[in-house]
């Protein structure tokens, strides 16, 4: 069933307005109830952007990297059925963030084509890696002052903020968000303008957006699903993208390929409104702690830097002095683009704050990912011990000393028994990495 209502234009990022209000204003096909079957998804995507003044536009089509599990190639090619003949310009962005570039062949399987063959499948359309390492390729859009990061941060940080993007998507007429929405250990719920920052952001935005969070920790601030400070920062920043901006929000079903809605709006309203079929269908609540975790990682992540959401969604549900073992016998390396992580290990967030001038130095984002790795914590300055509350063991490729050099534990992946683990009272996880898992 497709729920329509007027779509005004977007609430400022400072508006009082609340997500539940700016939900009313998308547009929705599905709940949180059932899949849809493909042919709805692509006929309503048609729909709704007939609905847009887009002749003689170009538009950027931002969308995720292989990391998210998403239909992408039955909603891009929906898309373009929807703007071939009608804009001057179409090209899609993938938002990688600071993961690693996709391949020719990544990007076809990922897009729906055939290697090689990109004009045949989506005639007039281009494809770019956000290339993050890249100064080139940015944009800038000015700066938010300190005094207003203040004001986003509920006084945690103040200091100007350039805010940088990708130069695709302030040469483009409109910006069509594509992607699925899911909880988020940095900002709460992901999606919407999160896909413009950090997705083609530049390193300044990333880092103090992700330390926002991490101050805040990922156990407080993922699946809520609210305007978290980092979720106002992001508004923020895209309140300065001078595109027009519009989101294709899904939800899909935990474990495949069917989504149980879709919702087109602006990038505030179309968030909000998957936002609350994502908290109904995306977070699974258990009566008591579990003391020992078995959290297998799928394929899509290469690395623990990715990876490391098997650990993220679990921390909330797991007792004080428990075990999270993230088995993932495909991963070789903790991380493929940031080898600072191998530097600083992975610690409390306390650790960092207490030790500033030790770390300050180091990318902020790279500290965050350390922090929601390890979970909480304390750390005592005078005696430099650091206590967490929660045991992370990489069953990985990765050798045992690296493990043990980064402060987490290690185990064999071929000594785990997955099935024995179960019914010895392990709590084994499949697919690890979108589900939430919260105490009641």
């Amino acid at each position: 069933m497709t729920t329509t209502v007027p779509r005004p234009s977007p609430a400022p990022a400072d508006s009082d307005e609340t997500p539940a209000e700016a939900a009313r204003r998308a547009v929705r096909l599905g709940g949180t109830d059932g899949v849809l079957a493909p042919d709805e998804v692509a006929r309503f995507i048609e729909d709704q952007l007939a609905g847009v003044d887009l002749d003689g536009r170009s538009v950027c089509i931002v969308v995720p990297d292989g990391t998210r599990t998403c239909p992408l190639p039955l909603l891009v090619g929906a898309v373009h059925a929807a703007l071939s003949g009608r804009v001057s310009r179409m090209t899609t962005l993938i938002a990688l963030g600071t993961h690693q570039p996709m391949s020719e062949a990544a990007l076809a399987s990922h897009l729906g084509y055939e290697a090689g063959r990109l004009e045949e499948t989506y005639p007039g359309m281009t494809v770019l890696n956000h290339e993050w390492w890249e100064p080139t390729t940015f944009a800038d859009l000015g700066t938010i002052p300190a005094s207003r990061l203040s004001e986003l941060s509920e006084g945690r940080l103040a200091m100007d903020v350039p805010v940088l993007l990708n130069r695709a998507v302030v040469e483009h007429d409109v910006a069509l968000v594509v992607g699925p929405v899911l909880p988020h250990e940095v900002v709460g719920i992901s999606g919407g303008n999160k896909y413009f920052f950090p997705g083609v952001a530049g390193q300044d935005i990333i880092d103090v957006s992700h330390w926002i969070g991490a101050l805040i920790t990922s156990a407080e601030i993922i699946g809520t699903t609210e305007i978290t400070p980092v979720r106002a920062l992001i508004n923020e920043g895209a309140s300065l993208v001078p595109a027009e901006k519009l989101a294709l929000c899904v939800v899909g079903e935990s474990g495949s390929l069917d989504l149980h809605s879709i919702s087109f709006g602006d990038t505030i309203s179309s968030w909000a409104n998957a936002a609350e079929v994502c908290a109904a269908t995306h977070v699974t609540y258990l009566d008591e702690p579990v003391h020992r975790v078995i959290s297998i990682i799928p394929e899509m992540y290469e690395d623990i830097w990715t990876g490391a959401k098997g650990f993220y969604k679990l921390e909330p549900a797991v007792a004080d002095g428990g075990e999270v073992i993230i088995y993932a016998p495909h991963i070789t390396e903790i991380s493929t683009s940031h080898p600072e992580i191998n530097e600083i290990g992975y610690h409390c967030r306390d650790y960092f704050v207490k030790q500033w001038d030790r770390f300050k130095h180091i990318h902020w984002g790279t500290l965050a990912h350390s922090t929601h790795l390890r979970g909480a914590g304390t750390y005592d300055a005078e005696t430099g011990e650091e206590r967490l509350r929660v045991r992370v063991t990489l069953a990985t490729q990765i050798p045992e000393d690296v493990c043990r050099a980064a402060n987490l534990g290690y185990v064999d992946p071929a000594s785990i028994d997955v099935v024995a683990e179960a019914e010895g009272g392990a709590f084994v996880v499949p697919n690890a990495g979108e589900v939430l898992f919260r105490l009641r």
